[in-house]
């Protein structure tokens, strides 16, 4: 009788706590937005500040246009695109870069017979292939 009465007692407690333990709520948010306006296009890590003329080479460019990098990525699943890292705040990069809304400046735009890229890149921010 004491066995069975401990263990009621016992189950009777765990729902008690059961119930009244705060129950956690699943929170899930993406904003995105749109896509910086940046005249030589923006990195592709968060916070997706503009990028200076020079990181990306001319396969990331549709006439003027900036194709996308990270959650705004315009191209091709397969798209493979060169940038030169050192330009990169990550890796170490702390000269000028332009503001949002900039335009560019034609005599800026680096040509590919100019590009000095280091890395290739996929627009969301991967290594597609080894270091040139």
């Amino acid at each position: 009788m004491r066995v069975s009465t401990f263990l009621v007692l016992a189950a009777v407690a765990g729902i008690g706590f059961t119930a009244t333990a705060p129950k956690a709520k699943a929170q899930v948010s993406v904003a995105i937005g749109v896509a910086p306006d940046c005249p030589y296009g923006y990195y592709d890590v968060a916070p997706y500040s503009c990028a200076p003329t020079g990181y990306y080479g001319p396969e990331w460019f549709n006439g003027d246009g900036f194709i996308g990098a990270g959650p705004w990525f315009h191209g091709a699943s397969d798209f493979r695109g060169n940038v030169d890292n050192r330009l990169h705040p990550e890796h170490g990069y702390t000269g000028p870069t332009p503001k949002r809304g900039e335009k560019a400046e034609p005599s800026k735009r680096v040509d590919s017979a100019h590009f000095k890229g280091n890395e290739a890149r996929d627009g969301r921010g991967h290594v597609a292939e080894g270091k040139k």
